[in-house]
């Protein structure tokens, strides 16, 4: 579909985000499957339920504009998904393999972080007001999401990771 203007720039992004949300919602129980830390296990659960909501409060935005939520497909969640998804194949179950996680996780969540800041701006400029407020409220949860997921790293995972590995067989490691 050739876009002519904002509007349909507006739609194509929310479509784009919608696509991106289902497909997010597919490969979370995958992802909780294959981690070991119990904390980053609940809190990929905790953003399933948060990703659930989202891909409400977007039906809802069609809803509002009377059009299907369909017609897109997020290339780039699509491929972000697929890197992570080729991580739980190389890497064993345990802390390297976490630490891997949530290095892809993270990656969706600042393509979600950039999407729904866009659209939210779109919204508020074609005066959808109440879109935006439920494209600032779903923004909020992806910044939420990606800080959790730093804290897991860095007050966790990252270190567990490490003390799993020789520190001689990592030669790009301080020190080594």
């Amino acid at each position: 579909m050739k876009v002519k203007d904002l509007n349909e720039l507006y739609l194509n992004e929310l479509r784009d985000l919608y696509s991106a949300e289902t497909q997010i919602v597919n490969a979370l129980p995958k992802i909780a499957s294959a981690v070991e830390t119990p904390e980053l296990k609940d809190a990929i659960y905790a953003h399933l339920e948060q990703t659930k909501g989202q891909v409400f409060r977007l039906e809802s935005i069609f809803q509002d504009m009377g059009v299907k939520p369909t017609g897109n497909k997020c290339e780039a969640t699509e491929g972000l998904l697929k890197e992570g998804s080729n991580l739980l194949d190389e890497i064993d179950k345990g802390a390297v393999r976490d630490a891997a996680i949530i290095s892809a996780a993270q990656r969706v969540e600042h393509y979600e972080i950039a999407a729904y800041g866009t659209a939210r701006t779109f919204a508020e400029l074609l005066g959808f007001n109440e879109h935006a407020a439920l494209l600032q409220e779903t923004l909020d949860e992806e910044f939420g999401a990606d800080a959790a997921l730093t804290d897991l790293a860095v007050g966790r995972v990252n270190a567990r990771a490490l003390n799993g590995q020789a520190t001689s067989s990592l030669p790009f490691v301080k020190g080594a």
